[in-house]
């Protein structure tokens, strides 16, 4: 069962996905872990944004995170960013509700041979800094840490904006 908290809303809404976990290479599945949404002031709404700096400066928060902590780094490869993206988009138009529908089947579609694979997503509207505030909201959740923290060596970002303001981020590990 995923539970969610809800604090007041403001401006700014970020909302975390649980972070889903599939380990097994023949019959990938994931156990959501937590799921939480939280938001809070905001001064300076981002009027447009740049979905491939905001991919990039993910993956550079994220290396930067791992490297603080005496963790490899992750590579990023195409083919992750890809069904990220595809995923994102698919939050972003409402075809797939926000959270981890279809998780098994993108690991699966992307056609690299894992030993293990995880999967954090989040959404954000109103912030100068999407990328930044969505790092924050995974590096507080306890499930989404895990997978930032786990024993993974690629990465793929994916980042769309939807014509309501809303950005959805997908990042998609593999060991």
């Amino acid at each position: 069962m995923i539970k969610s908290i809800i604090y007041s809303v403001a401006l700014g809404t970020i909302v975390l996905g649980s972070g889903a976990i599939a380990t097994p290479v023949t019959n990938p599945t994931f156990t959501a872990k937590s799921s939480h949404v939280l938001s809070d002031t905001v001064y300076m709404a981002a009027s447009s944004i740049d979905t491939a700096a905001q991919e990039q400066s993910v993956f550079n928060q994220i290396n930067n995170y791992r490297a603080s902590q005496g963790l490899a780094k992750l590579t990023r490869n195409s083919a992750i960013d890809n069904q990220a993206r595809i995923h994102s988009q698919n939050m972003a138009n409402g075809t797939v509700p926000f959270g981890h529908t279809g998780f098994s089947e993108r690991v699966r579609a992307i056609g690299i041979s894992y030993r293990g694979a995880a999967e954090n997503v989040a959404y954000n509207q109103g912030y100068s800094d999407p990328a930044t505030k969505a790092v924050q909201g995974w590096l507080k959740s306890p499930g989404h840490l895990a997978n930032i923290r786990g024993n993974y060596d690629k990465t793929g970002i994916g980042v769309v904006k939807n014509s309501r303001g809303e950005i959805y981020f997908t990042q998609i590990f593999l060991r």
